[in-house]
């Protein structure tokens, strides 16, 4: 009996007013954010037929305007997912995001022809799993009243540190990596993405926390700090955006959106529980049940990237512009096939 009443004010808690809201709009940010990748990959697919393709370092997209309606309707996503993250905490938002992948993938079966075969969709079905076994067991929001309490947290010597790591990373990434291997390796495009996505999202909180308490009569827009954390979102952003764009373009759309999704969700969820500290307000049990979730998750995304492609037990093939360009099978991950190789 002690065991069944301990238990549920803690179910209760996990499940609040405010949980509730994050839950709601995060939901409504992946329906957007899964439709955005299909429309922005076929602008850049239309635009690199009449220019420089963005994996090319061009930036013909910038007048296409099929691709600025993928860009639309992403932003509306993403101002869907601040608003979770005033609400809720990160380790509810971010993996929810799986759900975008699932709509990512059943629209591109749909528009872009990239066929999904039925194991594919058992590993949409592990996403769900996952993410309904994070929503039952997330901590509750933490209590904040200023953003100068939440740059206490940033300030934070572990939470330093992890972000000198990253920033480290991403510049290694971009000035060494990137110009060697960028168009053969899908990680260096969508590590910098997913690098800066952590930090990102840690200012995107406590933005949508200032916003949420300025609202309700405390304004916090007179703090330097909530300008900083506006700064950092901005400069984080527009890298992600400039990255993606090209990770999408050079990489099948099935295999960006999983992998993207697998190193963002992990590096969020380890930059959250060091700054906010989530699982101290948690029990053993209930880290290790989030734990069990998000490995589920990550095992339908594996699962959906691996079988993208799989017709009646032949193996996986992964194609970029399968209608314009050929690309070696390799390890599964599309790559660009050498000049010797297209001319033997």
């Amino acid at each position: 009996m002690a065991t069944t009443s301990s238990s549920s004010p803690s179910w209760r808690e996990g499940m609040s007013s405010d949980n509730i809201k994050g839950l709601v709009l995060a939901l409504s940010s992946s329906f957007f954010i899964g439709a955005s990748f299909i429309v922005k990959k076929k602008g850049l697919k239309k635009a690199g037929a009449s220019g420089i393709r963005a994996g090319s370092g061009g930036y013909s997209y910038l007048y296409e305007p099929l691709w600025w309606v993928g860009m639309i309707t992403m932003i509306v996503g993403e101002i869907a997912n601040f608003a979770a993250y005033a609400f809720a905490p990160a380790i509810l938002v971010t993996p929810l995001g799986a759900l975008s992948i699932i709509i990512s993938a059943a629209l591109a079966h749909i528009i872009l022809r990239e066929r999904l075969h039925i194991f594919g969709v058992l590993g949409c079905a592990l996403c769900v799993v996952g993410s309904t076994t994070i929503v039952l067991h997330a901590p509750q929001e933490r209590a904040i009243e200023s953003v100068p309490e939440v740059w206490d947290l940033a300030m934070d010597p572990a939470f330093l540190f992890y972000a000198a790591l990253v920033i480290t990373a991403t510049f290694i990434l971009v000035f060494h990596f990137i110009p060697l291997y960028g168009q053969t390796h899908i990680m260096v495009y969508i590590g910098v993405c997913s690098l800066v996505g952590s930090l990102s999202v840690m200012s995107v909180k406590a933005l949508g926390i200032a916003i949420k308490l300025t609202l309700s009569g405390m304004n916090q827009l007179i703090y330097p700090q909530t300008w900083v954390f506006a700064l950092v979102v901005t400069v984080c952003v527009l890298t992600q955006m400039n990255y993606l764009n090209k990770a999408l373009d050079t990489f099948n759309t099935a295999v960006v959106s999983p992998i993207y999704y697998v190193m963002f969700t992990t590096l969020t969820i380890v930059a959250s529980v060091i700054m906010f500290k989530d699982w101290d307000r948690q029990s053993p049990t209930q880290v290790i049940t989030e734990i069990c979730g998000f490995v589920t998750i990550l095992s339908g995304t594996f699962l959906l990237h691996k079988t993208k492609d799989m017709t009646d037990g032949s193996s996986v093939r992964l194609n970029k512009h399968s209608e314009e360009d050929d690309f070696d099978d390799g390890e599964g991950i599309p790559l660009r096939r050498q000049e010797s190789m297209r001319n033997p």
